[in-house]
This record gives structure tokens, C-alpha cells and sequence, in this order.
């Protein structure tokens, strides 16, 4: 049952393709032809594209929760309906992120992501889970921000064995503070287990984090958040992220977590090629101003900002990844192609998803459509129209 999307303007990690069309078969992407030799007999539908560009989906691989629900809940109601609101803001594929909580809390929702990712394919209207993002327990507690200070712990090889175990291999980025005892060791042991090691809720010295680099360390948790900062005499952990052309970086840009000046300085140090828009969104994102819950602590959210209703400390976000998107292009000189590059397809690549990522040949055709402002007008699923936004199909 082959599909044909024409005149679209494709986006790709070099550029933008134009004057060529893209062929799905079997729920992947079959081919790019030129539009000139099409023949829309060979086709049981068509979408016309309406000249607007076509990419990959995005992938928010830092996430809590939307519409009410987190993470931690850990049932099944609350997995199906964040990936639907994911789907719905343009992002295909996710990581579900947990937060620094008691050892049994931790195994409940492994189990419960475990359970969710081997039933998942039953909904295919939805986000993927493509794993999990395991942020804490395992942090400095003068860094910890939102996360729960009773729950802060030193790392163990012995017990991280047992959460990969119990998530049954899907934790794909622990995140942790390389300066406290032991975490070392466990950038090392991930590195071995091919699970990324991010530096997050840190205090690291400019010297302590190079040793964490060393030890297996190739990711930043939101760059500027919940990490020491830069001096002139002491780079901090920050000043090692910047001048490191390893290190994959993250970021909210929701306009409350980062300055634009401070975006412009990441995006000059780092290039569009090792930035990673992510919304860090808790489950306030796409509901009303209000009083909400993020690891057992009130959070208010008010004009797109959420807050600790104890501290005043930031707390999550209410973003998602079509947003940054938007946001980046406002404030930034970008292009669209960047742009995708660090909402899709760096994220693919630090993940090693070979599947999603780039508009490729044999890859899951897993699509957006979108305006010159990133207003979306079509998503597509596993080669299907999830949301004609804009009455594109012909």
C-alpha cells in the first residue's frame, strides 16, 4: 500500500531537497524521485504537501510528562496519553523520563516502561518509546533544583545493575553529577553497557568535569540548569561543556530557562551539530495555570513558567519540541534545517536510532509537515496520516 507525498520541500541534514517527492511502502520510507516522475497511478494515496517542508519527526529524548500525567505514575493510561500529546506537537518518538525518587518508586515505573514499550505497537497513534531517560537519584545535592533532596543518593554499580535490569535494557541516558563518590566508576560501567552518561545537577569543577569526560561522560542534562557555571578563573562544569566538541548539549528554550544571549553563546561554542532541543516539560505542559505535582512536590505553573511552590526553584517546563522550534527560529539565526538537525536528528544520532532521525530510505516513515514558522499542517505515523492539520491529502 504505497504512498506518495508531493510537493514538499525536504528537509534534510545537508539542506533542503526541492522539486522531489518521497514514496512510503510498508510504514518506511521506500525512495525520493523527482517530481517530474511521478505517476500518481502507482499510488493508493497521495498527500499534496502544498509546498510545505517535510522532515523527520522530532525526538524529545528529555521529558517528564503532559496533560496531567508523569512519568512516575507509572500505569499504562499515563505512558498512552503523554505519547498522544507528544504525536500531537510533532514529536514521533520520546524517552520517558523519571526523577530522583526512593529505589521502589524507580522500580515501579521501570516496570511499568518495560511493560508499556512491549504492548505499545498495539496503539500505533501515538509517540514510540524509544527508552527511558533515567535522571538521578545519583546528584549533588547544592545542584539538585526540582529534584527531591531526600531522595538524593551516591551511585552503586551493583544497584544500577538492577534498574538496567529491571527496565530490561531500555534505560538509554543516566544522568548524574561526575564530581560525587563513585560516579566514575558508573560512567565507566555505562560507557561498557552503551548507555550514555550525562553530566546533570552538577557542582563539577572545569578539572572534575574533564575527568568525567575521560570516564565516559558525552552528554550535558539542559545546559546552564542545574550546573556550575563559568568564571574567568574557574570554567566550571559549564566552561568544560563549551569548549568540549565531544560533548552533546541540551536545551530548553522555553524563554524562561535561557537567555537568548546564553543560546547564542551554546550555538557559537557548540554548532547546531551537538545541541539537542529538548522540553524538559513536567505534567503541566498543555494544561492550564495551576498547582501540580513533580516527584511528590507542588509546582506552580503560571504564563509557561513552573516553579516549586516551596523554593521558587524552576521546575520543569510546560514546552514541547514544535515550540523550542518555534522559539529557536524567533530568536536565533538558524535555519530550519538546524533547527531539525537539533530536534531530530542529533538526538537519533547520540541514541545510535538508526531508525528515525533523517528523511532516508529505510527509515520508519515517521514524518512532519510544517510551515515557513513551524506551524504544523500534517504528522505521519508509521507511513499514516495521524493529523491533517492543514486538508493536505488529495
Amino acid at each position: 500500500m504505497r504512498t506518495l507525498i508531493k510537493n514538499v520541500k525536504i528537509v534534510r541534514p545537508s539542506g533542503i531537497l526541492e522539486n522531489h517527492a518521497l514514496i512510503i511502502d510498508g510504514g518506511k520510507i521506500e525512495a525520493l524521485i523527482k517530481q517530474d516522475a511521478i505517476n500518481e497511478k502507482d499510488y493508493k494515496t497521495i498527500i499534496n504537501g502544498k509546498f510545505n517542508y517535510l522532515a523527520p519527526g522530532f525526538i524529545d529524548i528529555h521529558n517528564h510528562g503532559n496533560s496531567g500525567y508523569d512519568t512516575m505514575d507509572a500505569t499504562n493510561e499515563a505512558l498512552t496519553r503523554i505519547a498522544a500529546y507528544h504525536l500531537k506537537n510533532g514529536v514521533t518518538s520520546f524517552l520517558a523520563t523519571t526523577i530522583s525518587s526512593p529505589k521502589t518508586a524507580l522500580n515501579q515505573a521501570l516496570l511499568n516502561l518495560k511493560e508499556y514499550h512491549q504492548i505499545q505497537r498495539q496503539n500505533k497513534a501515538t509517540a514510540t518509546l524509544e527508552g527511558i531517560y533515567f535522571e538521578g537519584p545519583y546528584f549533588n545535592v547544592e545542584k539538585k533544583g526540582a529534584q527531591p533532596k531526600s531522595a538524593i543518593i551516591k551511585p552503586k554499580i551493583e544497584e544500577m545493575k538492577g534498574f538496567i535490569k529491571t527496565a530490561n535494557h531500555l534505560i538509554k541516558v543516566v544522568a548524574f553529577a561526575p564530581e560525587i563518590e563513585g560516579a566514575l566508576d558508573l560512567a565507566t560501567f555505562l560507557k561498557k553497557e552503551n548507555i550514555i552518561a550525562a553530566m546533570a545537577h552538577t557542582n563539577a569543577t572545569y578539572k572534575e568535569s574533564l575527568k568525567g569526560f575521560e570516564a565516559g561522560v558525552s552528554l550535558a542534562t539542559h545546559l546552564y540548569n542545574g550546573m556550575r557555571g563559568f568564571t574567568h578563573r574557574e570554567p566550571g562544569a559549564l566552561g568544560a561543556i563549551l569548549t568540549d566538541a565531544n560533548i552533546y548539549a541540551e536545551m530548553i528554550v522555553d524563554g524562561v530557562h535561557l537567555h537568548d544571549a546564553a543560546i547564542t553563546l551554546a550555538l557559537k561554542a557548540k554548532g547546531t551539530d551537538k545541541l539537542i532541543l529538548i522540553s524538559d516539560a513536567m505534567r503541566a505542559a498543555g494544561l492550564k495555570d495551576g498547582i501540580y505535582d513533580l516527584g511528590g512536590q507542588k509546582v506552580e505553573t503560571k504564563n509557561t513558567e513552573a516553579r516549586l511552590v516551596e523554593t521558587g526553584s524552576i521546575a520543569g517546563s510546560t514546552l514541547n519540541l514544535n515550540q523550542a522550534a518555534k522559539n529557536m527560529l524567533k530568536t536565533q539565526d538558524v535555519s530550519i534545517v538546524d533547527i531539525v538537525n537539533m530536534a531530530s536528528t542529533n538526538p537519533a544520532k547520540l541514541l545510535n536510532l538508526k531508525h528515525i532521525g533523517t528523511i532516508e530510505p529505510g527509515k520508519r516513515a515517521d514524518l512532519i509537515l510544517f510551515d515557513q514558522d513551524f506551524n504544523l499542517k500534517n504528522i505521519i505515523k508509521f507511513g499514516q496520516e495521524m493529523a491533517n492539520l492543514s486538508e493536505a491529502k488529495t
